[in-house]
């Protein structure tokens, strides 16, 4: 479907197949549209907390000839009921706004989430990790100029204690090129907060963590 940017792409690629799917945020439609032409889900949804995007959503499904997505308005996943959001798709929002739709999902614990923030991915790493989500798999897309992290995680309930590292750039590396990209960027944010820190004198335990993730993520790289 060429509505679809790479990062969309790459989201529906790791949605699983034979699950219903919700789509939370969906603004133009186009993830759902695509996930139903591919015939690979059981039911698609989509929700926005406005009525706008729904409507263009609306328009955008018919153009494009799909009839089978139901559009929801509602915040997150509030009247999305558990059996229509086997695996759920949460994009397009930073890290924070991403954790407080997990964490007000009524059903957290049963769902696939597909994630990809466009700010905040350290956040949202944290907050999945210190609330036994396990993240099963992410990789790096580059689009328009910009770096995003998609990820794949699901609740096990085990408690994670993330490192510096792990949380700028979570399950990444430098064996491809958008991944290694996605880490470059993050190196020259912490080595831009190391120095204003240092130069400030404040917040030494700020300062003290990101000194921790650069030598942890270079050591990775030598590794």
């Amino acid at each position: 479907m060429n509505e679809l940017g790479e990062r969309l792409r790459i989201i529906a690629s790791f949605v699983p197949k034979g699950k219903s799917v919700c789509d939370v945020g969906t603004d133009h439609g186009y993830l759902p549209a695509a996930l139903c032409l591919s015939g690979d889900c059981r039911s698609v949804t989509a929700t926005d907390i406005r009525k706008k995007p729904l409507e263009n959503a609306s328009k955008n499904l018919k153009r494009l000839g799909v009839k089978n997505v139901e559009l929801i308005l509602c915040d997150g996943l509030q009247k999305v009921p558990q059996e229509k959001a086997q695996a759920v798709v949460i994009a397009g929002m930073g890290g924070d706004v991403i954790s407080g739709i997990i964490d007000r999902c009524p059903y957290k614990e049963k769902p696939d989430f597909i994630l990809s923030p466009t700010t905040g991915a350290s956040t949202l790493r944290e907050y999945l990790a210190e609330n036994g989500f396990a993240v099963e798999k992410e990789v790096a897309v580059s689009e328009n100029g910009k770096i995003y992290s998609v990820m794949l995680c699901r609740f096990d309930g085990k408690i994670r204690h993330l490192s510096p590292a792990e949380k700028r750039i979570g399950k990444l590396d430098f064996q491809d090129e958008a991944g290694a990209a996605y880490i470059k960027k993050q190196l020259s944010i912490i080595e831009k907060c190391i120095f204003d820190l240092e130069k400030s004198g404040k917040r030494q335990d700020f300062l003290s963590e990101n000194i921790m993730a650069k030598q942890e993520i270079l050591n990775k790289k030598k590794g």
